[in-house]
């Protein structure tokens, strides 16, 4: 079984493969591939972006005092903002360059939060909480991802228990709306995580590297 830190970037790294294979679609012109592959990417930001909310930033503010609170509190302002530039990409065509600069803002601000969060937040929990407990949290996370709404919207609370209860009156309507959406299909997904056996992006090396350059 997977600790919490594992299964939250196993996550951030799936956004990541999925942001690649929209680059790809973008770079070729196949507008139905970019279409297939945005769907994808932000089903699964939105789904992770909740969960967090819902079962690890709890964690944090129980288990890490006035600091867990504060991290907490600026992943949700975080997390904000890129609900809300999810949003508006709904009213936008894959294939327009509003839709492609938009969608390249938005991992860019999550690849700076994602770090964060690999680096700072949960090495700086697990500990606190121990293996044992973050084992039981990567399993409330993987199952609470399973209930929760996959399109975001920025208007419903982001801590429990209203994001909760509002987010489960949300999901059966967007699951709804997933069966008439275009995603991946299965062969396009089988080659996309074979290609993630082999990626493994180190926050802490990217960031380290990066501030190296600025100096």
């Amino acid at each position: 079984m997977s600790t919490l830190f594992h299964s939250i970037k196993e996550d951030h790294e799936e956004m990541y493969e999925y942001h690649d294979q929209y680059k790809r679609a973008w770079d070729c012109g196949d507008v139905d591939a970019q279409a297939r592959w945005a769907r994808q990417l932000t089903w699964e930001i939105a789904r992770h972006a909740v969960g967090e909310e819902i079962v690890v930033y709890p964690l944090m503010e129980k288990h890490l005092g006035d600091k867990g609170r504060e991290l907490a509190d600026h992943d949700r302002e975080e997390h904000q903002e890129v609900k809300e530039k999810l949003f508006k990409l709904e009213t936008l065509k894959p294939r327009s360059e509003e839709y492609h600069v938009l969608l390249t803002t938005v991992m860019e601000s999550l690849h700076h939060h994602n770090d964060d969060e690999e680096i700072k937040d949960l090495p700086m929990l697990e500990p606190v909480i121990g293996e044992d407990a973050s084992k039981e949290a990567a399993k409330s996370f993987k199952k609470t991802k399973k209930l929760v709404p996959t399109r975001t919207h920025p208007s419903i609370p982001n801590k429990p228990p209203f994001e909760t209860l509002l987010g489960l009156l949300e999901a059966p309507i967007d699951k709804v709306k997933d069966w008439f959406a275009a995603f991946p299909t299965e062969s396009e997904m089988k080659e996309a995580k074979e290609e993630l056996k082999h990626k493994d992006h180190d926050a802490a090396a990217g960031r380290a590297a990066a501030a190296a350059e600025n100096h």
